[in-house]
């Protein structure tokens, strides 16, 4: 019989100073060789949970086991066993890949010969080597996560856990992440995985679904799956123009839990099986439902009591935008080059009043320099980039007032509290007296800030600093809108929101600039336009896209596949003509 890696009997766990009930009365046990999924909204006590199977925190109740040692009386003994990748990893930007190795195998006591044999072992490993040299700062985000676990192997542990490190890294990176872990639980390892990407969670050996601390599933992912099957069907041969409006509307329906864009279709989870579903969602002339399988995610958000619905109290309170024909957004042969570097080479791409334009690539592949450039906070080398009809060249200010801007990262002023970050960039955007009050107990309703209002941003629940950027960059109404990862790390409740909230601005005619590493969202944007190495090297609809890589063996290709095929076809034809 094998022996559990980490046992938890009737762990709770309650933060002293805010008297806070994180976890309550959890029962688990993770084995050798197997990945576990952890999984759950922002808040559900994930970390927390790594955190006391790691002993960094003790339990107010009941007792963790890991690797045979009790964390309360043997921390010691437990963290010799363990590797732990925080979600922030703690590497030194400033110095090198081997220097940061280097630095680690002092804290884990690698000496000599062994620490020059783990050093080839794990660049081989991460295929690090021919970056060794290179400092930590100025690698892609998919190189940084494979940095923090080779850092968190340096003395090979019996358990390794990772708290959502694939957050922010390409699908590329992605699959390569997870190659590199399964082959460890292959050797007997035991990880714990936690995930904001439901497709990782999907292929978990095992899953812990946790929810306000507490223990809602624990088992296959199939069989948490299984319990929605017979109640997913598409919705197919919506118009184009009626899609979102007829999500939205659908996601209002007594009989619909969830639903979101799937490309040209709608994809939708039910609340109960039934044979008259049609008739009663009362499609639009044409459309066409149809059973499709489940996957984890429809099953995660049945368990969880489905998605937020389909009303968007922001877009609700907009104005409606006319469209006069012409391009809102304008990037005519846009080109940055950083002394030699090529960030982005001869880009261009246009967005019309009301449609979505989503900007995807791997980590690196010049996504950001091209917002900043077109938002007027970076100037091109090269080229030319128009906001609603203004050139950023020569009135940079003027095109910022007629858009919002939400950064990459977390970009707002972390000491201040939520209601001080509103006030001032109202205050940045042109607001003041009663209008500018007006702005700021809107927004503070819209994404349900009340509670948070005293709270410094820096100290806010993921989900809530997400919620509280886009505020921000909504206070003046703007009509074009850059997102730059706006979900980033969310869990999917807290996206579907954001989700709702776009699809109705763009309703109202807010054009949309959008990059993201979550597939599934780029399937809601109209147009796509894939950067790899500075340059476009694909443009179309995510369906077309998804056309371009079809074949007998892919008859039925997601955007993710498209997305990979694309990239490592694009490297396929440089290679030939070198």
């Amino acid at each position: 019989m094998t022996l559990a890696s980490i046992s938890v009997i009737r762990l709770s766990y309650t933060f002293e100073r805010s008297k806070t009930l994180a976890l309550r009365d959890i029962n688990a046990e993770i084995y050798p060789g197997k990945i576990t999924g952890l999984v759950g909204p922002d808040g559900a006590g994930k970390t927390t949970l790594m955190r006391l199977m790691s002993s960094l925190l003790l339990p107010s109740e009941g007792e963790v086991t890991t690797c045979g040692y009790d964390t309360q009386r043997e921390p010691i003994k437990v963290r010799e066993r363990i590797g732990y990748m925080p979600q922030r990893f703690g590497l030194y930007e400033d110095l090198s890949v081997i220097e940061n190795l280097r630095l680690y195998a002092e804290l884990r006591a690698v000496f000599g010969r062994e620490r020059e044999e783990t050093f080839e072992r794990l660049l081989d490993f991460t295929d690090l080597k021919r970056f060794a040299s290179r400092l930590a700062g100025r690698l892609s985000g998919g190189m940084k996560q494979k940095l923090g676990l080779a850092c968190a192997l340096i003395r090979k542990p019996q358990v390794l856990l990772l708290d959502e490190p694939s957050v922010g890294v390409d699908p590329i990176s992605r699959r390569e992440l997870w190659r590199m872990v399964r082959e460890l639980a292959d050797d007997k390892m035991a990880v714990v995985w936690s995930t904001a990407y439901l497709d990782e969670a999907e292929q978990c050996d095992e899953v812990m679904l946790l929810n306000e601390g507490k223990l809602l599933f624990s088992g296959t992912p199939k069989e948490l799956t299984s319990r929605v099957e017979g109640r997913v069907v598409q919705v197919r041969g919506v118009q184009v123009e009626a899609k979102r409006p007829t999500l939205a509307r659908l996601l209002e329906h007594p009989s619909v839990l969830d639903g979101i864009v799937q490309g040209a279709a709608l994809r939708l989870l039910l609340r109960n099986e039934s044979g008259d579903t049609e008739k009663q969602l009362e499609l639009p002339s044409g459309a066409e439902l149809k059973k499709v399988p489940p996957n984890f995610e429809d099953a995660f958000m049945d368990m969880l009591g489905g998605g937020p619905g389909g009303r968007s109290v922001l877009a609700e309170r907009y104005r409606s935008l006319t469209d006069d024909g012409k391009p809102v957004v304008e990037a005519q042969h846009l080109t940055k080059r950083f002394n030699e570097f090529v960030a982005v080479h001869d880009n261009s791409f246009s967005i019309r009043r009301g449609e979505i334009f989503g900007l995807l690539g791997p980590n690196g592949a010049g996504k950001s320099t091209t917002f900043k450039m077109m938002c007027g906070l970076l100037r091109p080398t090269e080229g030319i980039g128009k906001v609603a009809g203004i050139d950023l060249r020569h009135a940079a200010s003027k095109a910022r007032n007629r858009l919002g801007y939400m950064a990459q990262k977390f970009s707002l002023y972390g000491g201040l509290s939520v209601d001080e970050n509103l006030q001032f960039f109202s205050g940045v955007y042109g607001l003041r007296g009663e209008e500018q009050q007006t702005a700021v107990e809107q927004m503070i309703e819209v994404f349900e800030l009340s509670p948070y209002k005293a709270t410094s941003a820096e100290t806010l629940p993921l989900g809530f600093k997400q919620r509280l950027s886009l505020a921000c960059a909504m206070m003046h109404k703007p009509d074009v809108l850059f997102l730059d990862e706006p979900t980033s790390g969310v869990d999917p409740i807290t996206r579907r929101e954001f989700w709702n909230h776009i699809n109705g601005l763009v309703q109202k005619g807010v054009t949309v600039l959008v990059t993201t590493h979550f597939m599934d969202e780029a399937e809601y944007c109209d147009r796509i336009g894939l950067i790899y190495r500075g340059e476009k090297i694909a443009e179309g609809t995510p369906e077309e896209l998804k056309l371009l890589i079809r074949s007998d063996e892919r008859p039925d290709p997601t955007l993710e596949d498209a997305f990979i095929s694309l990239v490592n076809s694009h490297d396929a034809e440089r290679n030939k003509a070198v």
